[in-house]
């Protein structure tokens, strides 16, 4: 491998560039118009623009991806997170053009991308999943009632191919079920091709608690232990971190163990990570969903364990990664994620774009880790995510973890847009995220005083 291109941008792109450089491998950015003076742009060895603004038009066109990753003569292709990094068809489309796709097996980004389909592929390893009904299109005769009646209220109504929140929509009573469903699968039709869509029980009170797994493609997988991701507005995570506190020693143990079952069983091959939820009250978990490619909470898991494991994807798909054993991984200390975003807490985290006026970064130590995709100066477009960079701090103790986070926030200075960046202090300092009393609905729960502190 002497040359990688990654189709993204932003700083997930930045990061991938790291490992590459670290490795001597050249790397190639893409990007669109409105990206032609972005800080990935001005990272890579080489930068080709593939087309407007609009994401189907530039970073989700395979064909303008592999046109500039043929024309610079790159030999590989990572995808990073969202736009085609869990398309099957685009992972078959690298392959084909004769490139090192960096990233699991087509067929496995086809079975874990379609939920139904991961569902039972997970019941089939042994992993516990949460009480569901069969899919069904538009076009399908099923009784949505009856299953409805089998599953239980509160029901979440979810888009077979849908993902990050999209295509899911709360149900809690049976009048407004069929509408809903209607409404979904229409938007599911429209938004990703396929207009299926399944019920599934709604966990009152979750935690939403993923494992970060490490495949070799042949039966075997790691695990690199577990993070708790609860802290979510519209489906979306803010704050992640590692270990997810509370957790009993078995029950940790008895999550890894069913992820790394999981990985086994459709023998996965690179990173990977198997969701899951988990209920408060009976401490029962169950699978969620298995993502197809890195995170973008992976940082805490490469800061308690020490491991770079957008180098080990890179390592693996080029044939390098030495002998890996599951005793071989520790974990060390506690870190904590959180993702500073362009937009405004007190408007419902409505995106706030323009430019950044001032944006000046806490300098990184031992402790402290920035992953920032702009600069001072750079302008946030309406086009994309407004995930402006994320603040990762690691400690002895979650406590010490939580202080470093407010200090790092504290430090980072911004204006010229509206940013989450006081929310997320409010977050760390308030007492049940303090005491670990976190939840999924924790910040839709506490939004009025989290806003107002």
């Amino acid at each position: 491998m002497k040359k990688l291109l990654v189709a993204n941008r932003g700083e997930i792109a930045r990061r991938i560039f790291r490992s590459a450089s670290a490795r001597d491998i050249a790397t190639v950015a893409v990007y669109s118009e409105a990206d032609a003076g972005a800080a990935h742009v001005a990272d890579a060895d080489e930068a080709i623009a593939i087309g407007p603004s609009p994401a189907r038009e530039s970073y989700l066109d395979t064909a303008k991806v592999l046109k500039a990753a043929q024309d610079c003569g790159a030999d590989a292709i990572h995808s990073g997170y969202g736009f085609l990094s869990e398309n099957a068809e685009f992972a078959e489309a690298v392959m084909a053009a004769g490139l090192t796709w960096i990233g699991p097996a087509p067929d496995t980004l086809r079975s874990m991308g379609d939920k139904a389909r991961a569902r039972a592929l997970a019941n089939e390893a042994g992993v516990p999943i949460v009480p569901g009904s069969v899919r069904a299109g538009p076009e399908d005769e099923v009784d949505f009632l009856a299953e409805a009646n089998r599953v239980g209220f509160p029901l979440l109504v979810k888009a077979s191919a849908g993902g990050g929140g999209i295509g899911m929509r709360r149900v809690d009573s049976v009048e407004k079920l069929l509408r809903t469903i209607e409404d979904t699968q229409s938007m599911a039709g429209k938004a990703f091709g396929d207009a299926t869509v399944f019920l599934e029980r709604l966990v009152p009170k979750a935690r939403h608690v993923e494992i970060q797994v490490f495949g070799f493609g042949n039966g075997a997988a790691v695990h690199l232990f577990e993070r708790d991701c609860s802290l979510q507005r519209r489906y979306q995570k803010v704050i992640e971190e590692s270990p997810a506190p509370g957790l009993t020693s078995d029950l940790r143990a008895r999550m890894a163990v069913a992820a790394v079952a999981l990985c086994c069983q459709v023998n996965y091959a690179g990173a990977g990570t198997v969701e899951f939820i988990l209920d408060t009250q009976t401490q029962e978990f169950f699978f969620l969903e298995m993502n197809t490619r890195i995170q973008v909470e992976h940082p805490v898991s490469e800061m308690v364990t020490g491991l770079d494991i957008v180098g080990m994807q890179i390592d693996f798909a080029r044939g390098t990664l030495g002998a890996l054993d599951q005793s071989e991984i520790l974990s060390s200390g506690h870190a904590i994620e959180c993702r500073l975003y362009a937009e405004n807490p007190a408007k419902m985290f409505m995106p706030s774009p323009g430019t950044l006026e001032k944006f000046s970064l806490p300098p990184e130590t031992a402790g402290l880790r920035v992953d920032a995709g702009y600069r001072e100066s750079d302008v946030v477009t309406p086009y994309y995510d407004p995930m402006l960079a994320k603040i990762i701090t690691h400690g002895p103790d979650r406590a010490s973890a939580a202080q470093r986070a407010v200090q790092a926030l504290n430090t980072l200075q911004v204006s010229g847009i509206a940013t989450n960046r006081d929310f997320l202090i409010a977050c760390l300092q308030s007492d049940a995220f303090l005491t670990g009393d976190i939840h999924t609905g924790f910040i839709d729960a506490n939004r009025k005083s989290l806003v107002a502190a």
